[in-house]
């Protein structure tokens, strides 16, 4: 089986560990990985700033890259979403529509990927902690994906999973979002730390690197012993 792999932007500049974690866990399931090294953002921040011409230009160069592969794996819903859900919006060109046609029925986030198409819920991974789940809402809400993570970090070894109150409150990152309205993103943000610490929980997991960077710094801020983890990073494990 062999596999695009799409590393989204914050991923690249912020949390590099993460696309090398997604690497080893698809190289350890068998597959043959390639790289695209063309590739650049998807154009998620264009668009939901309106910058809707930006986005236009960047997913067309998007879908030209990816349009033979045979299937696309990210580490983030939110990107996947945007590919899958949002390019539908943008006034695409005939040829660029047609070949999104095929991008997304092919283009999958990490998780979905091993629960629904490698069929797979234990990958071999082993960590010992208290582990609870934080839904990114795109993933949740665009592409309805919330069981699959739960059963990939339930068959981790040594892991006690803990759900928390209210999993699927948004986080307060939204993008742009907490930059155009920071009191209100902030207060999104609490309310979610403190169920995170409510939890009981030693690790927060999540799929989208900017998830966890909004939460981490609220986390710190409070001075919590917590620590955040993409789920790449714990199914790459293996004590």
């Amino acid at each position: 089986m062999k596999i695009s792999l799409f590393i989204p932007c914050l991923v690249d500049q912020f949390a590099p560990q993460v696309g090398v974690a997604t690497v080893n866990i698809l190289k350890k399931l068998g597959c043959s990985i390639e790289y695209p090294f063309e590739q650049t953002c998807c154009g998620q921040p264009a668009f939901n700033t309106g910058y809707r011409n930006d986005a236009k230009i960047l997913a067309e160069r998007f879908i030209n890259i990816f349009a033979n592969s045979e299937y696309i794996v990210a580490p983030s819903g939110s990107c996947v979403s945007m590919v899958k859900v949002f390019y539908d919006q943008l006034d695409l060109s005939e040829e660029a529509r047609n070949k999104l046609e095929h991008i997304k029925i092919n283009i999958f986030e990490l998780s979905e990927f091993i629960v629904n198409v490698l069929q797979l819920t234990e990958v071999g991974a082993s960590f010992k902690g208290r582990v609870t789940y934080h839904e990114s809402c795109h993933l949740l809400r665009e592409l309805h994906i919330s069981k699959e993570p739960r059963e990939l970090i339930k068959h981790v070894k040594g892991v006690e999973f803990i759900e928390m109150k209210e999993s699927n409150r948004c986080c307060g990152f939204g993008g742009t979002f907490s930059l155009k309205f920071p009191e209100l993103s902030t207060t999104i943000t609490e309310d979610k730390v403190l169920n995170i610490i409510n939890s009981g929980a030693e690790y927060v997991v999540a799929n989208d690197t900017s998830c966890l960077m909004n939460i981490d710094v609220v986390l710190k801020r409070k001075r919590s012993k917590i620590k955040t983890l993409h789920i790449a990073e714990l199914l790459a494990i293996s004590n």
